[in-house]
């Protein structure tokens, strides 16, 4: 009898597929790093997922009993998790950010930023006026765009992408989360479709992952566009090119909030002498930096 067969006949409840799935996960050698961290909270997250119910589901009812298609569907994503190495939130097409759902594809990342540290205290103690106009460029799902046109009441937010696929991927987030009146997605390749507009707030999280990292990065990393991953044989193709243009599109006192994950080594000898302001997160990740438009003015590349 096979494990699938098995599965069928002897579990039932909730409970039963949770602690399945997490047996199952604990023998696989899957890569935990797309909303999960660990083997067990992966099992939650599958099995509520795949009946459609929240994360903060009533524990009391975790003895309910599962139909027949229930069961099939919670196997059938376990076995594309493990057979196909296929993130969850793919399979699921839903991953949360800051306590919110956003909806993802192939097309887009998986939301996991660390600048979402940052949008909680509200981008404090760098920003230093409120930001009526914000750039969320390599937006990709829309989610640090559209949770800071949430956070910022009021303020006009421009999420933007060169990939058309993760764009309509953003569009459905925007109306998702009724923000159609604050946010624009606007199809650009960097810069190139936004001139003449200018930001107090400018968030990005581009491609910066090096050669090396790509090519030794478990399978699951494969299954994310390519497109938003890689930037060059160091991973800084995109930011080179960023930080000359990015100071004819920032208001008097604007900012920049940027990610460069583990190429920030790179970027801090490729220039020595500019001042990147890296922030220390709390929950953990590296590679952000904050650089003001007086800072780029004097530095100019």
């Amino acid at each position: 009898m096979s494990n699938r067969q098995s599965a069928l006949r002897d579990l039932s409840s909730i409970k039963d597929f949770i602690r399945w799935s997490f047996s199952r996960f604990n023998q696989a050698n899957l890569f935990y790093g797309h909303g999960t961290d660990n083997p067990w909270d992966e099992s939650v997250n599958l099995v509520l997922g795949a009946l459609k119910l929240p994360l903060d589901f009533d524990k009391d009812l975790m003895d309910c009993k599962l139909t027949i298609d229930e069961k099939k569907r919670i196997l059938k994503l376990l076995n594309e998790r493990i057979s196909k190495r296929t993130p969850l939130p793919y399979l699921l097409g839903e991953a949360w950010f800051m306590g919110l759902p956003f909806k993802v594809s192939k097309d887009t990342l998986i939301p996991r930023s660390p600048i979402m540290a940052l949008l909680k205290d509200e981008f404090q103690p760098w920003l230093e006026q409120y930001p009526v106009n914000i750039l969320d460029m390599c937006t990709g799902s829309g989610c640090l765009g559209i949770t800071a046109a949430l956070i910022f009441e009021g303020a006009k937010v421009d999420i933007s992408d060169i990939s058309l696929p993760a764009l309509s991927v953003a569009k459905e987030n925007i109306i998702k989360h009724q923000v159609e009146e604050t946010v624009e997605a606007i199809h650009s390749d960097m810069f190139d479709s936004l001139q003449g507009r200018k930001y107090d707030l400018i968030i990005c999280n581009p491609p910066y992952v090096d050669a090396d990292d790509y090519q030794t990065a478990p399978e699951e990393f494969h299954q994310e566009p390519e497109l938003a991953l890689t930037s060059g044989f160091d991973g800084l193709d995109f930011t080179r090119k960023f930080l000359t243009q990015v100071v004819d599109h920032l208001h008097d006192g604007g900012i920049v909030v940027y990610e460069v994950g583990n190429s920030e080594i790179a970027l801090q000898e490729a220039f020595p002498d500019f001042p990147f302001m890296w922030v220390e997160l709390e929950q953990g990740g590296n590679g952000v930096f904050v650089i003001s438009k007086n800072d780029l003015i004097t530095h100019s590349l």
